[in-house]
């Protein structure tokens, strides 16, 4: 229990929260992406998820891994600012330069935990329209959808928030490699490079609902 409670530790559970939430992420993309083939490829996807018996345990699963990486980023950038007895500034071009995404990563982090949260809101809990497609009503989120990205407002906040978590994501993934000991002069190149490709897949993957709707629905 010790190890846990250390900085290594911590930064570890930060880390494997992290790429759970990432997995997560990616998978909640290749969703969205069922608005481009119509609605009721859209609606059967989501009321084949809301419906499956093992949601409820996947939420809390998905619960879990979330507060536990916000807290513990939380606790552990605390004890990052009371460990500053002094501040100074460091050359961009020295070998201890940190880049402004890394430094930004808590802010980050707290405006997507805040974004999700709205999301949830407008989403899960917004408007329940219904649908039939011949096997009983069931709930209409394309419409949902349609109407909330048809908002000028909602448009600019989605897609300013999913470029955020796309930064947040290029550096997090990487950075959670790193932590769990995937760190090799060879590879770590290859890692960082991985992950600023898997964030850019996820961030246009999820801008493509917004601007598809808003521009061609």
């Amino acid at each position: 229990m010790n190890f846990w409670k250390s900085t290594i530790g911590q930064k570890q559970l930060v880390g494997l929260a992290g790429l759970a939430l990432a997995g997560f992420v990616l998978t909640h993309m290749l969703g969205n992406l069922l608005i481009l083939v119509g609605p009721r490829a859209y609606n059967e996807y989501s009321h084949a998820l809301v419906s499956n018996p093992l949601i409820y345990a996947a939420e809390v699963g998905l619960l879990v891994f979330f507060l536990g990486h916000v807290i513990v980023a939380m606790t552990l950038q605390k004890r990052n600012w009371k460990s500053r007895e002094v501040k100074y500034a460091v050359s961009a071009s020295g070998d201890k330069a940190t880049s402004p995404a890394k430094k930004s990563l808590w802010a980050q982090g707290m405006i997507i935990l805040i974004f999700v949260v709205l999301h949830l809101i407008t989403m899960k809990y917004g408007e329940y329209y219904t649908v039939n497609y011949g096997q009983g009503e069931i709930r209409d989120l394309h419409r949902l959808v349609v109407d909330v990205f048809h908002q000028p407002g909602y448009v600019i906040w989605y897609v300013i928030c999913l470029v955020l978590l796309g930064i947040h994501l290029s550096h997090g993934v990487a950075s959670s490699f790193q932590t769990l000991g995937f760190n090799h002069p060879k590879y770590t190149p290859k890692i960082k490079l991985g992950s600023c490709l898997f964030a850019a897949v996820v961030t246009a993957g999820f801008v493509v609902q917004p601007i598809y709707v808003y521009f061609l629905m």
